[in-house]
């Protein structure tokens, strides 16, 4: 529109809204716009559906018309603004100016500018109905899943709309316009929590591999055949892996020979070619993944098969023999490829055969070990454990009493683990280390609320290439 047409008291669209001229220089124009707000723009900021005059934009009310007789006279014919409103509404004036600018902004009848309106075929008006009423049933399905979600409810055909929040949930999206509309944080617990609460996921769901991106398809790599390497026949010491029941897979064992213990590790090694397909593979991985519902391993079922200790009547393995001084300390350290001949005890079948002397010894090594690493400053967390275990949808939580017998486990793998570092460092073998700083303050008192108040204030442990408390 030309300049010369906008005065004062006209009406103007700016940025899609009625305003009204308050005042017209030589280069700006002062509107006011439906909120009273007083704005200086220029003349080509706006465009004028009506030169006026108008008093207030409270006279842009409703107007009734004729909106589909005039689009069955115009289809096929393009007309301009001032037309429009006067074939719809009988006139033009600013009330029916901003009713008919409407009808070309809504463009299910007419589409265009204010220079120019043209009339919709007959298929597009169709076409866009058509597409109306298919909103118009998708949002009254989504208020009312919204209504049953924030009842607690949730019906199959919800699982459309629970999309986002289960990928929210694992980790794939960061947002979640169902937890929006309920009016609650975008986080990954309570898209979990609302997915539990509404019955969608079972308490057997476990989103946090997902979450964290970790593999859960079992490693398919293959595994070379067992070299024949020379293997130290230790098949006449009593070699005892003991573990948790139910355990089927054991990686460890020990053996008492004079003032020598031996601890037997699976020689998964021995199967896996550096940087071959299934090294690579358990480097992707790191670890085996211990789950409620199972364990992901890093290595091929293969390797659990013709390595797990006391899986066949004798096993390879990689055993150190650790020389003890009269204080507990390990002070000598030899490592042979082995033959072991296992046998496999539970940690309640180990509690009650403490009192037989290979036990009682081993025990008493164990002790020995954990009072001079207390004497040293160690710090002991004593709080509850639980195995928690998914079964056939059963979830099922055993606590795990301390049993001395895992004291003697827990200490026998402290003490190799202490003389396979000093080992390394004597021998310039480049190993990971596990180092911890220490804490600032662990000025707590005893007791559950003690013992959880220390652990929370342990500093992350790390794995470095340098030795380090």
């Amino acid at each position: 529109m030309a300049k010369s047409h906008i005065q004062v008291s006209s009406l103007v669209l700016y940025k899609g809204r009625p305003a009204r001229v308050a005042s017209v220089d030589r280069k700006k124009l002062t509107i006011v716009t439906q909120q009273g707000d007083a704005i200086s723009v220029r003349p080509k900021d706006v465009g004028l559906l009506h030169p006026g005059p108008i008093a207030g934009l409270e006279e842009l009310t409703p107007q009734e018309g004729e909106v589909k007789v005039a689009w069955e006279l115009l289809r096929g014919q393009t007309t301009t603004l001032p037309e429009l409103a006067d074939l719809v509404y009988g006139d033009y004036r600013p009330a029916t100016a901003w009713a008919a600018w409407q009808l070309v902004d809504d463009a299910l009848y007419f589409r265009g500018d204010l220079v120019a309106v043209s009339a919709c075929t007959a298929e597009e008006v169709a076409e866009a109905l058509a597409a109306r009423e298919a909103k118009r049933i998708e949002r009254e399905a989504w208020e009312a899943f919204v209504a049953r979600v924030d009842a607690g409810e949730s019906v199959p055909a919800d699982d459309r709309f629970l999309a986002d929040v289960a990928d929210l949930a694992i980790g794939r999206r960061d947002q979640s316009r169902v937890l929006r509309d309920l009016g609650r944080a975008e986080t990954p617990e309570n898209a979990h929590a609302l997915l539990l609460q509404i019955g969608a996921w079972d308490e057997t769901m476990n989103p946090y591999p997902d979450r964290l991106g970790l593999a859960l398809a079992p490693p398919m790599a293959s595994l070379r055949p067992l070299p024949d390497d020379a293997r130290l026949d230790l098949t006449h010491l009593v070699a005892l892996a003991i573990d948790d029941a139910g355990s089927t897979d054991a990686d460890d064992a020990l053996s008492l020979e004079g003032d020598r213990l031996w601890v037997h590790v699976a020689d998964v090694a021995a199967l896996v070619s550096p940087d071959g397909e299934a090294d690579l593979e358990a480097r992707a991985r790191a670890s085996n993944l211990y789950l409620p519902e199972g364990t992901v391993h890093m290595l091929p079922e293969a390797a659990t098969d013709r390595l797990a200790l006391g899986r066949q009547e004798i096993s390879p393995a990689l055993s150190f023999a650790i020389t003890l001084d009269d204080s507990g300390e390990p002070a000598d350290l030899a490592v042979h490829p082995s033959w072991v001949r296992v046998t496999r005890l539970t940690y309640d079948e180990a509690e009650a055969r403490l009192n037989e002397p290979l036990l009682a010894s081993l025990l008493a090594i164990a002790e020995r070990h954990q009072r001079l690493r207390l004497a040293r400053g160690a710090i002991e967390i004593d709080l509850p454990e639980v195995k928690v275990r998914v079964e056939d949808g059963e979830v099922t939580l055993t606590p795990l009493p301390a049993l001395r017998s895992r004291l003697l486990v827990q200490e026998a793998m402290l003490i190799a683990g202490q003389a396979v570092a000093a080992f390394a460092q004597a021998h310039n073998i480049p190993i990971a280390y596990s180092v911890q700083d220490a804490p600032a303050d662990l000025d707590v008192p005893d007791g559950l609320a003690g013992m959880l108040a220390r652990r929370k204030r342990l500093r992350r442990s790390q794995r470095t290439g340098e030795p380090g408390p």
